[in-house]
């Protein structure tokens, strides 16, 4: 199948960065389509809609994540939205030779230690970061792929209070933005983030009013506080 180039289908386009995404200027057509159109579970709809289009890029985001405890009170919508959607889009993405590009999470990492680059083993703490890690099994079988581990916030952060001792690499959407067609064409896995730092005091920067809160108090985080990326890799990419 012929593929334009200057062509992308961005999947989950509703969503909070999707929003970000539309309003941000790029040399690309892009196409954000909606669920009647192309419903990543309906494996026709995707494989029409692709052939109409054409594109040479498929950015994948559509899921399910907010709020975390849909993902243990529902684990089929789950399984069916992050790991069954994300293997219809590679079937896809591979019989039409579709350069792929998946959304995954920093928490796919154990969250023990910080500092993970993209070799470090792998050992999510929670149902969401499970699904997403389902969803890297079926890219990774596709090798004309780029797996993004992202960690990103709205701006302006959305809480009152921020974990004073939970490393992370939180980085606004705007910037994930436009770090994203910078690296398109890049293959394998990217860690995407800002500089190691506790939520609070990344928040601090903005926020002067933030208050602390502590995420060792919560028994989904407090075995697991420091879930922070090496991001060099991303950083020698920006700057060749």
């Amino acid at each position: 199948m012929f593929l334009y180039k200057n062509k992308i289908v961005i999947t989950g386009g509703s969503g909070r960065f999707g929003s970000v995404l539309k309003n941000t200027k790029s040399r690309y057509k892009i196409y954000f389509p909606k669920k009647n159109e192309f419903n990543i579970l309906n494996f026709k709809k995707i494989k029409s809609y692709l052939v109409k289009k054409k594109p040479k890029y498929l950015i994948h985001m559509a899921g399910l994540s907010r709020p975390m405890r849909i993902h243990n009170k529902k684990i089929d919508k789950s399984i069916d939205l992050n790991i069954i959607g994300t293997a219809n889009i590679t079937k896809a993405c591979f019989l039409y030779g579709i350069k792929l590009i998946y959304f995954s999470t920093s928490a796919v990492y154990p969250g023990t230690k910080g500092n993970y680059n993209e070799k470090d083993s792998l050992l999510p703490k929670n149902n969401y970061a499970w699904s997403k890690l389902g969803g890297e099994s079926c890219v990774q079988m596709y090798k004309n792929s780029l797996i993004l581990r992202v960690c990103m916030t709205e701006k302006p952060f959305v809480h009152i209070r921020a974990f004073s001792d939970y490393t992370t690499n939180f980085v606004f959407h705007e910037e994930v933005a436009k770090i994203l067609f910078k690296i398109i064409n890049k293959k394998g896995i990217i860690n995407l983030g800002g500089k190691p730092q506790t939520v609070y005091n990344f928040v601090k920067t903005f926020n002067s009013k933030i208050k602390k809160n502590y995420a060792k108090k919560l028994p989904d985080y407090k075995n697991s506080l420091n879930p922070s990326m090496n991001i060099k890799k991303l950083k020698k990419i920006l700057n060749d």
